[in-house]
């Protein structure tokens, strides 16, 4: 049996939750912490959500919702389909973003994998580790000004 890949991390942020779930949800800010890429999405659950450069326009994530609860709680899978893995739904992991009020602050609580059950396992667990300590330390200095 492989062991678990599954990337955890938590970020206080000195913000109301509803200023942390706009950074989070708005495509002009995510650009600014999400390595320069806008989210698109509806937010309905069910419907796609990519990450797409700035830029460029390239698509660099893609996924779809699974819960959306506004303020609360994220929950998408992400594939990068420029990666040199087949694009195929076992080889999309989940996240989950958990939003809660820490008396004046925010904890975001983020969850994605488990990548142990995907191409490449070892590799993209490793730089989503590197990814998220990039996203997290960009959104609360941009939050945080």
């Amino acid at each position: 049996m492989s062991k678990d890949l599954t990337v955890k991390k938590e970020i206080i942020l000195n913000a109301t939750i509803s200023e942390v779930w706009d950074a989070l949800t708005d495509p002009p800010k995510t650009k600014v912490y999400m390595f320069n890429c806008k989210v698109v999405t509806d937010w309905k659950v069910g419907s796609t959500i990519t990450w797409v450069g700035a830029e460029d326009d390239r698509e660099y994530v893609k996924g779809n919702i699974i819960q959306f609860h506004e303020e609360k709680f994220l929950e998408y899978t992400t594939f990068d389909p420029n990666a040199e893995i087949k694009d195929d739904p076992d080889n999309y992991v989940s996240v989950t973003l958990q939003i809660v009020p820490e008396g004046d602050k925010t904890l975001i609580r983020v969850t994605q994998g488990d990548f142990s059950k995907v191409s490449n396992a070892q590799k993209r667990y490793d730089n989503t580790i590197l990814g998220w300590e990039y996203a997290l330390g960009g959104l609360k200095n941009h939050i945080e000004g």
